[in-house]
C-alpha cells in the first residue's frame, strides 16, 4: 500500500448545518424558520421527526468541539441560523443569537480549529417566506442585510465565509418536487428562486468586499456529473439538459456571467426576467468554490418524465443506504471539470460522505467499514485530481455526527460519530478513528 500524501497546507475538516444539529430552534428569542414549520407539518418528514432537539449542539457545543479536537480536525464548516440573528428575517437583531455564535467561534479558535461559516444552509426565516421567500427579488437585499450583520460581528475572527449552500437543492427539492421546505411544486417559481439566490450571493460578496473585512468568501455548490445512458442522440441531449439544470445553471453565471443556453431554450416561457446588472452582480469574483459531491447520475430521455424529460438509470455499482451510487470517479470528474471549464479556481470539498445504517455493537464499537471505505476511496480520487492539477486545498467530511437528515428525519446516518438520540451520547465510529489517523498522517493509503 502507498501513502497518498496531501499538500502541506491541505485543510482537513468536517461539516455540519445549524438546523440539523443545534436543536432548540426557538430558544433565546429566535424566530421560526421554514424548516421548523415544514418539519412540524404532518406527513412531511419520515417518522414525524423535527429539529427541536437534533444533537442539542446549541447546549452541548463545548463537548462537540472537544470531540473535534480529539480527532485532530483542523477546519469546521458550520452554518449560522438566520432566525437566531434576525427572528423576523430583517430589521430587529436578536443579540442572544449573535452571542451564541460569538461563543461558538471563540471556543473553536481556543481549540485550534478554524471556522468556515456558511451563512445560509436552507433555514429561511418563516416571515420572509410569507412574503414570497426566494421567489421575491427583495430577498437579495434581505440576505445581504443578514450577511452584513454577520460580517460585522464575526469577521475579526472568521476569515472564511460561504454565502449559500447548494442553491440547486433549494430550487429543485424545495420548489420543484416539494420534498424540502417550503414544499412548493412550481417550476416557474423554482427558476426565479435559482436566479434570486444567485443575485443574493453576488450582492453579499460585494458587501463583504465593501466591509473591508479580511478573509475569503465563496459559495458551496453540489456538483453531479451527468452521463448519458446510451450513445443515442436523445440520451446525449438529455445528459446535456440535466447537466445544465443541476450544474451549469449555477456554475456558468458565477464564473462566466451567463446562463447556459440549453437552460434558456429548454424552459422557454418559464425562464425568469433577468434584471439589468444581475449577471454582473452574480459573477462578482469569489475567492474559492466549495464543491459538495455525493454521486453522479446516468440519465436517459423519457418524454413526459418531468420538466427535463429524463429519468435516472440505476447502475449496478454499489450504493449507499439512500440508494446513491458510490462513485469516487465522479468526484474526480467534478473537480477536473471545474479545473478545465472554469479556470481552475481555488476549491474545497465542502461536503462528501455516505449514509449507512450503523449502530454500536455490544462492546460499544461502531464498525462502519462501508463508510470508511467510501471516505478513503473519495480522498484517493481527490488526491488524483490534485496530482492532475486541480487547485483543491481542503476536504470537509460530511458529517461530524449523525443528525436530522432533512426529509429523512433521524432514520438516516451520515456521521463519523454515532449519536444516541435518547441520551445524546456521542460514540466515535471506526470511520472517525480512521479519519483522525489520516489527518495525523496528512494522507491516506491507496487501498
Amino acid at each position: 500500500m502507498t501513502l497518498l500524501t496531501f499538500p502541506k497546507n491541505f485543510v482537513w475538516g468536517t461539516a455540519t448545518a445549524s438546523y440539523q444539529i443545534e436543536g432548540y430552534p426557538l430558544a433565546d428569542g429566535a424566530g421560526p424558520s421554514i424548516w421548523h414549520r415544514f418539519s412540524h407539518t404532518p406527513g412531511n418528514i419520515r417518522g414525524g421527526h423535527n429539529g427541536d432537539l437534533a444533537c442539542e449542539h446549541y447546549r452541548r457545543y463545548p463537548e462537540d468541539i472537544a470531540l473535534m479536537k480529539s480527532l485532530g480536525i483542523q477546519g469546521y464548516r458550520m452554518s449560522t441560523a438566520w432566525t437566531r440573528v434576525l427572528p423576523e428575517g430583517r430589521g430587529r437583531i436578536n443579540e442572544a443569537g449573535l452571542d451564541f455564535y460569538d461563543r461558538l467561534v471563540e471556543a473553536l479558535l481556543e481549540a485550534g480549529i478554524t471556522p468556515y461559516v456558511t451563512l445560509y444552509h436552507w433555514d429561511l426565516p418563516s416571515d420572509l417566506q410569507d412574503m414570497g421567500g426566494w421567489t421575491n427579488p427583495a430577498m437579495a437585499d434581505w440576505f445581504t442585510e443578514y450577511a452584513s450583520i454577520m460580517f460585522t460581528r464575526l469577521s475579526d475572527r472568521v476569515n472564511n465565509w460561504i454565502t449559500l449552500n447548494e442553491p440547486s437543492v433549494v430550487m429543485d427539492r424545495g420548489h420543484v418536487f416539494g420534498q424540502h421546505a417550503p414544499g412548493m411544486r412550481d417550476i416557474w417559481a423554482a427558476l426565479r428562486v435559482a436566479h434570486n439566490q444567485l443575485v443574493a450571493h453576488g450582492r453579499a460578496v460585494r458587501a463583504f468586499r465593501a466591509s473591508g473585512a479580511d478573509g475569503e468568501i465563496g459559495i458551496a455548490l453540489n456538483l453531479h456529473p451527468q452521463h448519458a445512458a446510451t450513445n443515442s442522440e436523445e440520451d446525449r441531449a438529455c445528459a446535456i439538459r440535466t447537466d445544465a439544470y443541476y450544474n451549469r445553471l449555477f456554475m456558468d453565471p458565477i464564473f462566466k456571467g451567463e446562463y447556459p443556453a440549453e437552460a434558456l431554450d429548454w424552459f422557454g416561457e418559464a425562464w425568469p426576467n433577468i434584471g439589468p446588472g444581475d449577471l454582473d452582480e452574480i459573477s462578482t469574483p469569489i475567492d474559492f468554490l466549495g464543491v459538495n459531491y455525493y454521486f453522479p447520475q446516468v440519465v436517459a430521455h423519457k418524454a413526459g418524465q418531468g420538466a427535463l424529460h429524463s429519468e435516472v438509470v440505476r447502475q449496478p455499482a454499489p450504493h449507499t443506504d439512500l440508494g446513491w451510487q458510490i462513485s469516487p470517479e465522479g468526484l474526480y470528474d467534478a473537480l477536473r471539470s471545474v479545473q478545465t471549464e472554469y479556470g481552475n479556481p481555488k476549491m474545497f470539498i465542502t461536503e462528501n460522505g455516505a449514509a449507512f445504517d450503523d449502530y454500536p455493537d455490544s462492546d460499544g464499537v461502531v464498525a462502519d467499514d462501508a463508510r470508511l471505505d467510501y471516505i478513503r476511496a473519495h480522498l484517493a480520487a481527490a488526491h488524483r485530481a490534485i496530482s492532475d492539477g486541480a487547485n483543491l486545498q481542503g476536504y470537509f467530511l460530511w458529517t461530524l455526527m449523525d443528525n436530522f437528515e432533512w426529509a429523512y428525519g433521524y432514520d438516516v446516518r451520515f456521521g463519523i460519530t454515532n449519536v444516541d438520540y435518547t441520551t445524546q451520547k456521542r460514540t466515535v465510529k471506526r470511520s472517525g478513528q480512521w479519519y483522525a489517523d489520516a489527518i495525523s498522517r496528512n494522507g491516506v493509503t491507496d487501498a
